[in-house]
């Protein structure tokens, strides 16, 4: 039998993002928006560890209107856009004042590929749905809105457990060249089979 629960705050207090953002590939993120419900499997993440990775928006115990967020309590969205065009959805996770984030970056559409389909275009194929961040949120119809909101519990946006366990592989993350040595760190989670 399929069980549907709502992934508890706890979850997002671990101080361990990696393991967070490997225990997130399998869940399932949500989004209802305008009464269209769309969803899927996660199929890929990303972590940032705050204070020493170059690549999180955080690093250094940096301060600033945009990365305020991340010194919030986890299981809080952070939806940042990127290069002017993209909005990005991130799970902020950790203590208080314990700054991190996981990324997600693809999703399998189990609900509402009809819906995704008409918010990315109607010739997107079914490959190019929601294989990325950016397309992850148009499909989705994430955006800036849903900056800071509660994931724990159903509103716009919420995850869920399904007891689905997906083994993954562990590579380099993506498009963070900039991030010095850190842009080698295998902290890219993707399930097998979707490299």
């Amino acid at each position: 039998m399929l069980v549907k629960k709502l992934i508890p705050l706890q979850f997002f207090q671990n101080k361990d993002v990696n393991y967070i953002a490997q225990s997130l590939v399998g869940k399932y993120l949500f989004s209802s928006i305008n009464n269209n419900l769309t969803g899927g499997i996660i199929l890929e993440t990303e972590a940032y560890c705050g204070l020493t990775d170059q690549a999180c928006h955080a690093y250094l115990n940096k301060h600033t209107e945009r990365t305020k967020i991340f010194y919030h309590k986890g299981g809080i969205s952070y939806v940042y856009l990127c290069y002017g065009i993209h909005s990005l959805f991130n799970i902020i996770t950790g203590p208080k004042d314990h700054p991190q984030a996981v990324l997600i970056r693809s999703i399998q559409p189990t609900h509402g590929r009809e819906i995704m389909q008409i918010r990315r275009g109607e010739n997107i194929s079914e490959k190019n749905l929601v294989n990325g961040p950016g397309k992850l949120t148009q499909a989705l119809g994430i955006n800036r809105d849903h900056n800071n909101l509660a994931l724990t519990k159903k509103n716009s946006l919420w995850l869920e457990d399904r007891g689905l366990n997906l083994p993954y592989e562990a590579t380099p993350r993506i498009g963070i060249d900039y991030a010095g040595q850190d842009a080698k760190l295998p902290w890219r989670y993707v399930a097998k089979g979707n490299l």
